[in-house]
């Protein structure tokens, strides 16, 4: 879907060539002092001393921490979320939301929580997380979206961006306020709801509107 390839292209600059064993060692202490201490916590020295290497090797492949940072989340965590399309929307909502919310509950979930955290005060980690990950992934969620809605499985009138929101704000909602567990049966739950409002009540999975759904499946 691309990230990998921005996160490339995010890490590469001029000058000698890579060494694979000391960038993954790199991405690896990155990851692992967010998941103990929080974005605060991580300088690029102590990056550095943790993966053994020095701090000149950090800049010649990033800019700043934040890149490191954003890097190392993108690419431990996109192989976990191939976004692809389903053959119904059904299908698409119910298991992309149960994929989510697995990460969600394991160790990529506390590194997620700690981006977002250091998001609200760091614009550098807000931008490259909107870069390389927020933006690049909903693109191509919305254009999925608008697959399934030229096929007439989703209203022509509803809005995709909203649709998106609907889907994932809750589950980011629980991970950062925790007021209850993520759990994959809430996941389950919240996908019956989110379907409830946007099939039509009599059409089947795959089933476009046109065909004789409800233009308006919500109860007045």
């Amino acid at each position: 879907m691309g990230t990998g390839i921005i996160c490339g292209e995010l890490a590469h600059k001029a000058g000698r060539p890579r060494n694979e064993g000391v960038r993954t060692r790199i991405i690896a202490a990155a990851l692992a002092m967010l998941e103990e201490g929080g974005y605060a916590k991580v300088t690029c020295d102590r990056i550095a001393q943790r993966a053994g290497c020095g701090k000149a090797t950090i800049y010649r492949w990033w800019p700043n921490k934040a890149a490191v940072v954003i890097n190392a989340f993108v690419e431990v965590v996109s192989p976990e979320l191939p976004n692809e399309k389903l053959d119904c929307l059904r299908d698409y909502v119910s298991e992309h939301m149960h994929r989510f919310t697995k990460v969600l509950t394991g160790r990529n979930g506390r590194i997620l929580a700690a981006v977002i955290a250091a998001a609200q005060d760091d614009e550098e980690v807000a931008e490259a997380f909107l870069e390389h990950w927020l933006r690049p992934r909903r693109a191509v969620s919305l254009r999925i979206l608008g697959e399934y809605q030229a096929e007439g499985q989703l209203p022509a009138d509803y809005d995709l961006e909203t649709v998106l929101d609907a889907m994932y704000g809750p589950l980011h909602f629980v991970l950062m306020l925790r007021h209850e567990k993520l759990s994959l049966a809430y996941a389950e739950g919240l996908s019956r709801v989110i379907l409830g409002g946007l099939l039509p009540r009599s059409a089947e999975p795959g089933k476009s509107v046109e065909d004789g759904g409800n233009q308006n499946p919500l109860p007045m």
